[in-house]
């Protein structure tokens, strides 16, 4: 039977793969801690041996009449973003797939009331929110399998919590099989506009773009580390008001896998809360708790990452 070990809700900002000269200048002269954070959380970890497969939901990838799960066996090319060719050009990726656990993922589909089909086509397009994440956490770990499932455009929140919870009995049914969850996105997510973003770069909260979403921010993530995600869920009307980025829906998928508002496990954050042209960004972790995701567990040691 296989299990989910850890998920985050972790951030795939493009300026994390720039070369350190033009972060530092972006940031005046100072590292971007969520760089920072992705190298502790790797230590932490990604470099371990506690798991086989990453399965990616990713916010930048958007399907439109089901939702789609990555079942090649491998995937290797050059990646060059569509949205920022300057900054992301060809990118190298090469690593390995999990297609087992693809298609034990879309044989729940039905029984979960939803659309899920595997797609082993080598030509079919990577998006940064994967790969950015990937470079930190995956390259050089050359028998880590990932795996990507895209948002449903024309879901809403339950088809996504629906998602989830194929995603975690299709886990349960591949053998052996232990897997860590990335939800790749922001939290607030509007940019400012064209004219003013470039005195809006550097990463102090102070220019997120608006003093709503920057405090809407901030209560999920006190939030989250409480292990509250009873809370997140119930008030996503609210949330959706600061316009999360894919209406949050990389983390209802996430949430949909853990059990949802029974959910207990809490976040420790690597890196600060950090604005990324208007948007709010977060690297938050959290560990599978010792009474299983929806059961008791002991409360969270304050984190030297915070």
């Amino acid at each position: 039977m296989g299990e989910i070990v850890g998920a985050g809700l972790l951030a795939h900002v493009p300026t994390i793969v720039l070369p350190e000269a033009d972060r530092l200048e972006l940031n005046e002269g100072k590292e971007i801690t969520l760089v920072t954070g992705l190298r502790e959380l790797r230590r932490d970890v990604f470099e371990r041996d506690d798991y086989d497969t990453v399965v990616v939901l990713d916010s930048h990838w958007a399907t439109t009449v089901e939702f789609v799960v990555t079942a090649q066996a491998r995937r290797a090319g050059l990646f060059t973003s569509e949205e920022l060719p300057r900054g992301m050009c060809r990118m190298p990726y090469d690593f390995p797939g999990d297609p087992e656990l693809a298609h034990n993922v879309a044989a729940f589909a039905d029984e979960h009331g939803t659309w899920i089909t595997p797609i082993d086509d080598e030509y079919l397009p990577i998006y940064y929110a994967t790969l950015n994440l990937w470079k930190y956490l995956g390259e050089g770990l050359p028998d880590k399998r990932w795996v990507t499932i895209g948002v449903c455009q024309t879901g809403d929140m339950e088809d996504h919590l629906r998602l989830g919870r194929a995603l975690a009995d299709g886990i349960a049914a591949t053998p052996g099989r232990r897997v860590l969850l990335i939800a790749s996105g922001a939290l607030s997510h509007t940019f400012w506009p064209l004219r003013e973003l470039r005195d809006h770069e550097a990463s102090d909260p102070v220019h997120i773009r608006t003093s709503e979403a920057r405090e809407a921010d901030y209560e999920r993530i006190a939030w989250f580390k409480e292990g509250r995600h009873d809370k997140v869920l119930d008030t996503m009307d609210e949330f959706w008001k600061v316009k999360p980025e894919a209406k949050f829906f990389h983390y209802l998928m996430m949430a949909g896998a853990l059990g949802e508002r029974h959910c207990a496990a809490r976040a420790r954050q690597y890196g600060a809360y950090e604005n990324s042209v208007g948007t709010g960004q977060a690297h938050l972790w959290f560990d599978r708790p010792a009474g299983g995701w929806t059961g008791d567990h002991t409360p969270a040691q304050e984190s030297a990452h915070a």
